[in-house]
């Protein structure tokens, strides 16, 4: 088929794209300067606002498709974005600089991701996230939440030179109209750019002949892990690629709990039988995989080396390819 004949679809697809990353950067900006100027501690902004905000994308996408009537467009979002978060995000920032495992992941964060995984797998036994699962998921959110920032407390320390937060204290100088203005351009961002990402990427699965599950588990999810790309990629620039471990697991858990959680409370999400016996196995497999490459790298210093890392993308494009021509 000529390749002009998906200039549409693909057009919609990167103008929502665009839409839902800068509506979402404006959204986690915005809110986190209004934050500070309410005197709200720039660490209960960095634990819900500025995490909650990577995820955005992804929550505005999979309940738009939901709502649609795609639901495979949605829990494909979410289960090719874990794919990507660990083998392609996290694989490309150890290839560009090894990658420290923290102590306190090792131990809890990503133990926590895994069983996260595992329990969305009981969950989707049935070939259905129901609404009750989806409040469950809302409810474990809020205490993976409230664990840390209890976790924080203990520490008694405070890191206040993140990124986000540093350019949030600049925006804090604009009047709170203007403030409000930026949200709600985010919001109309994220709601349009949501709209035109699922459109375009519901018309390439009819072009193509693909299924919207396939779409959804590639085109769309490495899209909406556009803000955990770049975030990670700064990151290793700046030679702080031991960020990336929480950046990737955050948005893990976020996505199974929050994203999900959110999705299937508004509308229940079936799914083809073919999640079950394929897609989410890759996505345990390279959450299960994770522990012990980083052990590999050293048993007192936990770390992802290049070699890892390159293993990781090797994993992500054969996923890609075996999804695309299965």
């Amino acid at each position: 088929m000529d390749a002009l004949a998906h200039t549409p679809a693909v057009l919609a697809l990167l103008m929502g794209l665009a839409l839902l990353v800068g509506g979402g950067e404006l959204l986690v900006r915005g809110a986190a300067a209004l934050a500070l100027k309410a005197n709200i501690p720039p660490l209960i902004i960095g634990l819900t606002v500025v995490s909650m905000g990577t995820s955005a994308p992804e929550l505005f996408a999979s309940v738009q498709a939901a709502l649609d009537g795609n639901p495979g467009l949605s829990v494909g979002n979410v289960i090719g974005s874990n794919v990507a978060n660990l083998a392609l995000i996290l694989g490309l920032t150890a290839l560009v600089s090894p990658v420290v495992v923290d102590r306190m992941a090792m131990r809890l964060d990503i133990p926590l991701m895994v069983g996260m995984s595992l329990l969305f797998v009981a969950a989707a036994a049935d070939l259905e996230i129901s609404r009750n699962e989806g409040i469950a998921g809302l409810v474990l959110m809020a205490a993976f939440l409230g664990n840390l920032y209890w976790r924080s407390q203990r520490q008694e320390t405070q890191d206040e030179d993140d990124g986000e937060l540093t350019d949030a204290g600049q925006w804090a100088t604009w009047s709170p109209l203007a403030l409000v203005g930026v949200l709600t351009l985010g919001m109309a961002g994220l709601y349009l750019g949501s709209e035109g990402f699922v459109d375009g990427a519901r018309r390439m699965a009819l072009d193509f002949g693909v299924s919207n599950r396939v779409v959804g588990l590639t085109i769309v999810a490495f899209g909406t892990s556009v803000p955990e790309l770049v975030a990670s990629g700064i990151a290793a620039m700046r030679g702080q690629s031991d960020l990336a471990i929480g950046n990737v697991v955050g948005s893990n858990l976020f996505n199974l709990l929050l994203v999900l959680g959110t999705t299937a409370t508004i509308t229940p999400l079936p799914m083809e039988a073919s999640v079950l016996s394929w897609d989410i196995w890759w996505m345990l497999g390279t959450a299960g995989a994770l522990i012990p490459l980083a052990l590999l790298g050293g048993l007192k210093v936990p770390r992802m080396g290049r070699w890892q890392g390159g293993l990781f993308v090797l994993a992500y494009v054969a996923y890609i390819a075996l999804t695309w021509t299965a």
